[in-house]
């Protein structure tokens, strides 16, 4: 949904060597060691609410680490750009964009969470200098690369602009990359690109028309008119209907464990032959990209996870709308897929689910313009009745568009096809993620997959499944049944005492533990009955003051990252002296006993 300051960089600035002065033919520019500051003169503005994008984006901020919500990227340079003409070029980006001039002054609250936008007309920005000394093209690859990763782990101050940073790699008056790292309340990953396009066009002295998109401000207004508030909620209605229902943990399987994973593993597949296959499968079934290969990624992740139905989250879905294409700022919310996957039965094929797929992505593109402080509150709202809390377990994140072909043109060519790297590790809490990077040419993704439910040999087997059912599915329609010969992976087992409650796979133990954890000294004895789809929590206690509600509270409260558990639906409490020897829970008189909630518990 639902992951700051013009810093002083130490990493960078250790790494510039001495250098002559540079002959910077710019106005309102200054040069230290190291580092160019330039002042800009922009127009347009002005303040008002935030935008929908804007808020979601500062509550992940303050919530998440930087690297998970800073956004790095090494733009082309066009040849012969000098330092100069680049940081004219920046300055002229920066004039002609509000969202980023825009700054987030802390709120009254006691947080100090913001509540409005600024739009700066006038500022400083700075342009870290970095020399390739005797490097190569490989060499400043993967300098900018080391470079940008870096960078992205410093946080931005929210209260200055702008919010981008630079960094260039320099020989001499020459720039050879150009590294930007930018604040996702600023802009997300299509902005980037159009934005890339205008630093290619302004660094080769084009001069570009006053720009037309819609700005954040003008955004703000929309999304508080009477036709954003009814769309806004009738988006909360649609995220209500899926909590409740839905699968609340699509990846509940043995092996999983309380609290977030350490690291993701995380690959990068490259594949000629599979953007062919793509393209003809689109032909065949007249979808897009995009639906074909969630489709794909669905049916081998309900594979793996043993089971027919799944909650995926996708996310930037407001870039799916017309009127925002071309929308310089962060557009960053979920939509949220609920998909029948299959296979329903022995003729269900992958055709079908690609039609099943395209209704669901629809229905969740069109409901993603949300209130997240009110979608946040309707999660807890939810687990509070429901018992079951909603985990963004399944991602898929369609960057296709955000990546300008210059960028993908650049990188060296495959050595195989498919051709398969091993990437660093990613911080992200997610069990299985798609990042959908290129489908013209060359289909180019990442995987992330969490090592509690793949370990890596399977993990690349599941990515290297997705160009063969593609290749499978260029020829004619796919059964489903066909996917487990195809992919060699094997489903994930749930061994123990696991039951199916409504939509979630439950295991029992992890109940039993959730209990105990949740209420810690206050229960000398924790028991747990199952019948008929309802589990019920006897709970021993000298504790006078706990009540199935209190109860029910703490487990709640307890319920983030035990991902295989669910609160009970009833509550029996029972007061006796402590010590007391072996219970016999049926003869012990309860003192109270009830749901626990404000209202009837819902269905698991």
């Amino acid at each position: 949904m639902i992951g700051p300051l013009v810093a002083s960089r130490p990493h960078l600035a250790q790494t510039c060597e001495p250098k002559g002065a540079i002959d910077v033919m710019t106005h309102d520019v200054t040069e230290t060691e190291g580092r160019i500051t330039a002042r800009f003169h922009g127009v347009g503005g002005g303040s008002g609410p935030l935008t929908l994008g804007q808020d979601n984006m500062l509550r992940c901020i303050g919530r998440d680490r930087p690297e998970q919500i800073n956004r790095e990227s090494v733009w082309p340079v066009p040849e012969g750009t000098t330092v100069a003409t680049a940081v004219d070029a920046l300055r002229a980006l920066l004039e002609r964009h509000e969202s980023l001039r825009t700054v987030f002054p802390p709120g009254p609250g006691a947080d100090g969470f913001p509540e409005r936008q600024e739009v700066r007309t006038e500022g400083e920005f700075t342009v870290t200098l970095v020399p390739v000394g005797d490097r190569g093209g490989a060499a400043i690859d993967a300098l900018a690369d080391e470079l940008g990763r870096a960078d992205v782990a410093v946080p931005f101050d929210l209260t200055a602009a702008p919010r981008l940073r630079f960094t260039l790699l320099t020989e001499g008056e020459l720039v050879h990359r150009l590294v930007v790292v930018g604040c996702h309340a600023g802009v997300d990953g299509v902005a980037v690109t159009l934005l890339i396009r205008d630093w290619l066009a302004l660094a080769t002295g084009t001069r570009l028309p006053p720009a037309g998109s819609r700005t954040p401000l003008e955004l703000a207004a929309l999304e508080q008119s009477p036709q954003g508030r009814r769309k806004t909620a009738a988006a909360l209605k649609h995220w209500e209907t899926v909590l409740t229902a839905g699968p609340s943990s699509s990846f509940s399987v043995d092996g999983m464990t309380p609290g977030r994973p350490e690291g993701t593993a995380a690959l990068l597949l490259r594949s000629r032959t599979a953007a062919a296959d793509l393209e003809a499968v689109c032909r065949r079934t007249a979808a897009g990209p995009s639906a074909v290969l969630i489709a794909v990624f669905a049916a081998l992740a309900a594979h793996r996870a043993d089971r027919t139905d799944l909650v995926i989250s996708a996310l930037s879905a407001n870039r799916q709308r017309s009127a925002l294409a071309d929308h310089i700022g962060t557009l960053a919310q979920d939509a949220l897929i609920a998909l029948e996957v299959g296979p329903s039965g022995a003729d269900d094929d992958l055709d079908a689910l690609i039609g099943r797929t395209k209704v669901a992505s629809f229905t969740g593109y069109w409901h993603s313009t949300l209130n997240a402080d009110k979608v946040w509150q309707l999660v807890e709202d939810v687990a509070e009745r429901r018992g079951a809390r909603f985990n963004r377990q399944i991602v898929v994140n369609d960057l296709s568009l955000a990546i300008p072909e210059t960028i993908s043109d650049a990188r060296p060519a495959p050595t195989a096809d498919p051709e398969v790297q091993w990437l660093p590790d990613q911080p992200l809490p997610v069990r299985l993620m798609l990042n959908i990077l290129r489908t013209a040419g060359s289909l180019d993704f990442a995987l992330l997959a969490c090592p509690q439910v793949f370990e890596r040999a399977d993990a690349e087997r599941f990515a290297r499944a997705v160009p063969a059912v593609l290749a499978a599915a260029a020829a004619g329609p796919l059964p489903l049944t066909e996917l487990a010969a195809l992919s060699g992976l094997s489903p994930a087992t749930r061994t123990g005492d696991w039951q199916r409650i409504g939509a979630d796979w439950i295991d029992l133990a992890a109940v039993r533990t959730l209990v105990a954890d949740a209420l810690g000294a206050r229960a000398t004895a924790v028991d747990l009955g199952y019948e008929d789809g309802r589990l019920t929590a006897r709970i021993a206690t000298t504790d006078q003051d706990l009540t199935p509600a209190a109860a029910h509270h703490a487990v709640v409260g307890t319920l983030p990252g035990h991902e295989t558990a669910m609160a009970p639906h009833h509550y029996a409490v029972h007061l006796h002296p402590d010590p007391l020897p072996l219970l016999t829970w049926p003869n012990l008189p309860a003192r109270a006993e009830g749901s626990g909630r404000a209202e009837a518990a819902l269905p698991g």
